[in-house]
């Protein structure tokens, strides 16, 4: 088995926070999204409650049909992308070991532009609000930034561009491209805790 081979954390040790454009709790969030048939979502209820998402950086031009009821505001993206980055920070001094899944909607298409070339022009463009930034790509670069693994649960281009995978070179934090299935607008961290916590992130 992998764990014979792997440090791998038991279900109980992990703990869950993310961001959201809806409020409430996860529990609020799951039954909205209709991903969970009713018997699942009940028999984790409690669970679910107990986690309040972080307001999300959100850009409704990449996700037409989403309204948000609460959002990051910010300057420019360098200062939503920093606030999620001290999200990222005060959530890994609660725990050891992080990874961040995105998990939200997909993105509208776009082809690679010069931002995405280097990690020097992506910075520059965070500043400068580059149009070709997304929210998914903010996400990425502080989860990186912090040296947390990025895996990508969309068909976004997100990590797919030499900029972040450069940085994902830089900071030693792997990535994982355009996996996994398209949920709504959200995005999970989740952890190995560093001590015990009642089914609280």
């Amino acid at each position: 088995m992998i764990k014979d081979f792997a440090p791998i954390a038991q279900l109980d040790d992990l703990v869950f926070t993310g961001w959201d454009i809806f409020g409430g709790n996860l529990y609020d969030a799951a039954k909205t999204a209709q991903v969970l048939d009713r018997d699942q979502l009940e028999s984790m209820r409690p669970f679910l409650e107990s986690i309040e998402p972080m307001p999300a950086a959100f850009d409704q031009r990449w996700v037409k049909r989403l309204d948000p009821k609460v959002q990051k505001t910010g300057k420019n993206k360098c200062d939503l992308a920093n606030q999620i980055r001290n999200d990222i920070a005060a959530f890994k001094t609660k725990t050891d070991r992080q990874v961040m899944i995105w998990c939200g909607s997909t993105e509208i298409y776009i082809e690679q532009s010069e931002v995405h070339q280097t990690l020097e022009a992506f910075e520059k463009g965070l500043v400068d609000d580059d149009e070709n930034i997304s929210p998914s790509m903010l996400y990425a670069w502080a989860a990186l930034k912090e040296g947390i693994p990025f895996a990508n649960g969309a068909p976004n281009l997100t990590v797919d561009i030499p900029a972040l995978q450069e940085l994902s070179r830089k900071m030693s934090a792997p990535i994982v491209a355009r996996t996994s299935r398209p949920g709504r607008h959200s995005s999970r961290l989740c952890s190995r805790q560093v001590s015990r916590f009642a089914n609280s992130a």
